[in-house]
């Protein structure tokens, strides 16, 4: 997926010297690096990306960024900002500095790269971690930065429908309703282990007319099928029961 294409190889990587015995601290690293002029700050921020020290290359490009609002990489250097403040993880920083650039520069030839980063900042948000890394399902968990990704993603597509960011934006947008769909599903289940049989059905529903080109669909009419049969819905149970069959055939629900 593409995320930046803008960042020039280099061969130096720029070191900065400590002051006194603290040389870790980020007030004093940022005080060396203000000392520099403003393309040595700029080359070394470069650099610091092209090897993949995105924390150096925040903390330099933040530097120019506030001291040189208006210098002859001003708008380059917020949108490198952004990448790296995104891959050191720092998600609000980077939707912070999108939100100026796009307010700023809603013209730019480069405006749509703001759209798209603002999208993958917020799945990045959004990320499953535990799911990710113990295995532990949480679709349940809240959407809404997902939800704003989407957002995100179709204004980009609406926008700008000829930019080489949008067939990226589109399969983002195929995940992000699973992932929507998934949690309409988890809420689902709960309100069957609730006994609330009425508002388990009307989400089902609910995912066969939003997201009918996802992966839930499936369980989405099983739990609309057990919940008509609890309701003794017949006419509804069997008219879904038939759509099961239809689509999926292989399933255990119809064992």
């Amino acid at each position: 997926m593409i995320l930046k294409n803008k960042i020039s190889i280099a061969i130096l990587a720029a070191a900065i010297i400590g002051l006194g015995g603290c040389a870790s601290s980020e007030d004093e690293q940022a005080e060396a690096i203000s000392n520099q002029g403003v393309q040595a700050l700029y080359a070394d921020a470069r650099e610091s990306m092209a090897i993949g020290n995105f924390a150096q290359a925040s903390q330099t490009l933040s530097v120019i960024d506030s001291k040189y609002p208006f210098g002859p990489h001003s708008h380059q250097v917020q949108l490198d900002l952004i990448f790296s403040y995104y891959k050191v993880g720092k998600p609000d920083q980077a939707l912070a500095t999108i939100d100026r650039f796009v307010r700023l520069n809603p013209n730019h030839a480069d405006v749509d790269y703001a759209y798209f980063m603002r999208g993958v900042t917020n799945m990045e948000l959004d990320s499953n971690m535990f799911q990710e890394i113990l295995g532990v399902d949480r679709s349940d968990r809240d959407p809404s930065k997902s939800r704003e990704a989407f957002e995100d993603f179709r204004r980009l597509i609406q926008k700008y429908p000829n930019s080489k960011y949008a067939l990226d934006a589109r399969e983002r947008m195929l995940h992000i309703k699973n992932r929507l769909a998934s949690y309409e599903i988890a809420v689902a289940r709960y309100y069957m282990r609730r006994q609330a049989f009425i508002a388990a059905a009307n989400r089902g529903r609910y995912v066969i007319e939003n997201f009918p080109d996802t992966s839930q669909v499936q369980p989405a009419l099983e739990i609309m099928v057990s919940s008509y049969n609890q309701l003794d819905l017949t006419e509804l149970k069997e008219n879904t029961m038939r759509t099961l069959r239809l689509n999926y055939p292989d399933s255990e629900f119809l064992e």
